[in-house]
């Protein structure tokens, strides 16, 4: 079966405290990289002269990565465990980044989505090793605790990078707009070659941190997972059929969890800046408003870090965070202007503990093969990320921006469903 990470059997908390670190790096990585996005859709609508809707393929090509690469995840892991896994991961990060070069250079879209894809694919990678390793590092009833620790560093991570990427791609671009429109043909096409360019040193540098950290994680002591006793769990598994039937209301349970939980972190966090140009803001403003849903998310993710389980139950704040975001979604509807936008950021705030409590709800009781196959099926339901920002263009194109984020309300009375079938 799948052995807790030896602090269970230690109590050297130094070791534990060193594990939690590495892990948060991780996770700050995750949300660097992929909150870029927010910033991207701007960027890309412009530099390659895209539609609304093309613009979003950016979220698809990044999160369908998950739905196709999850479960080979799940054998490469089995293969060469778990810490190994990570390097990989980071590896074929890095490889992605490097694809923005091309892509830049010919200014040429399918290269951006193929490059974030990979992008998508090793860190599904890292998630698929890294998620499961943080809920079972210790006490379960913490593990919706810890994982908002990670929360806390994936948001920061998050924060951070429409920020810094926004200065370095979209500087001054109210400006940039203005002088596109006054701009010959040609003299728009050597503009518009030049900005496509400017996204190539960022993601060097990025490059270059994630070779740097794979190559290290070697000499960083991480304790590895080990699996054992697969074939005996196996033939268990296979002689009792009630296990196997609750095994797989598992699966389809908790993979519908995680599709619209991240579908609305997504929807939330990277449509906020168009919907704010939809509202007048000008874009050197909505450039960064992804910023805002992240930094709610980070409220959030603190309060569980802080009060999970001490004055809350994991459960009651995945019960409460769905009803916050049913609440602010019908407000960001029929809201007007401005203050419909400042809703949508709000909704960082409901999104920030679903996430977190997912996790131990689906996984409690599991073992071994089974809890690295279900590991794997809920981190094919990121793709939720890819698929509900383009039916909410699509829902924008039929009615308008605002009305569309009632697509939401659906994904929030789901997850109260799953709590409720899950805890009586």
């Amino acid at each position: 079966m799948l052995d807790k990470i030896s602090l269970n059997k230690n109590t050297d908390s130094s070791l534990y405290v060193r594990q939690i670190v590495v892990l948060s790096c991780f996770f700050f990585l995750f949300g660097f990289i992929t909150w870029i996005n927010g910033t991207l859709i701007p960027y890309l609508h412009i530099a390659c002269e895209l539609e609304e809707w093309q613009a979003y393929l950016v979220t698809f090509a990044f999160y369908i990565a998950y739905t196709v690469m999850a479960l080979p995840s799940s054998r490469i892991l089995q293969m060469i465990g778990m810490v190994k896994g990570m390097q990989v991961g980071l590896l074929i990060m890095a490889a992605g980044c490097l694809l923005f070069i091309p892509a830049a250079l010919y200014r040429y879209y399918p290269f951006f989505l193929f490059g974030l894809f990979v992008v998508g694919t090793g860190i599904t990678l890292l998630q698929t090793a890294v998620n499961p390793y943080v809920t079972m590092l210790g006490d379960s009833s913490r593990a919706a605790q810890r994982i908002s620790i990670m929360g806390v560093c994936n948001k920061f991570g998050g924060i951070l990078a429409p920020l810094i990427l926004g200065a370095v791609i979209l500087n001054n671009s109210d400006s940039l707009i203005e002088e596109l429109k006054r701009l010959s043909l040609i003299e728009k096409i050597i503009r518009l070659d030049e900005l496509a360019r400017s996204v190539i040193m960022p993601y060097c540098f990025l490059t270059i941190i994630l070779l740097i950290i794979a190559f290290t994680v070697k000499y960083i002591n991480l304790p590895e997972i080990a699996l054992s006793n697969l074939e005996d769990e196996r033939k268990a598994l296979e002689n009792n059929e009630a296990q196997i039937k609750k095994t797989n209301n598992r699966f389809i349970f908790g993979f519908t969890a995680i599709f619209v939980t991240v579908g609305v972190e997504v929807v939330a966090g990277d449509t906020i800046g168009n919907y704010g140009i939809y509202h007048g803001i000008s874009l050197d403003t909505a450039k960064s408003l992804t910023s805002y849903t992240l930094v709610f998310m980070l409220l959030g993710y603190i309060f569980g870090a802080l009060f999970i389980p001490r004055l809350i139950s994991q459960e009651k704040a995945y019960l409460y965070s769905s009803l916050l975001g049913i609440l602010f979604t019908s407000l960001a509807v029929f809201s007007p202007g401005k203050l419909s936008v400042a809703f949508i950021a709000l909704l960082g705030l409901s999104n920030a503990l679903l996430w977190p409590a997912i996790w131990p709800l689906t996984l409690r009781g599991l073992s071994g093969k089974t809890l690295n196959k279900v590991s794997a099926i809920l981190i094919m339901g990121i793709a939720g990320g890819a698929i509900l920002p383009l039916i909410y263009s699509w829902l924008s194109a039929l009615s308008n921006n605002q009305i569309a984020y009632l697509v939401l309300i659906p994904c929030y009375s789901y997850n109260i469903y799953y709590k409720i079938i899950k805890t009586r």
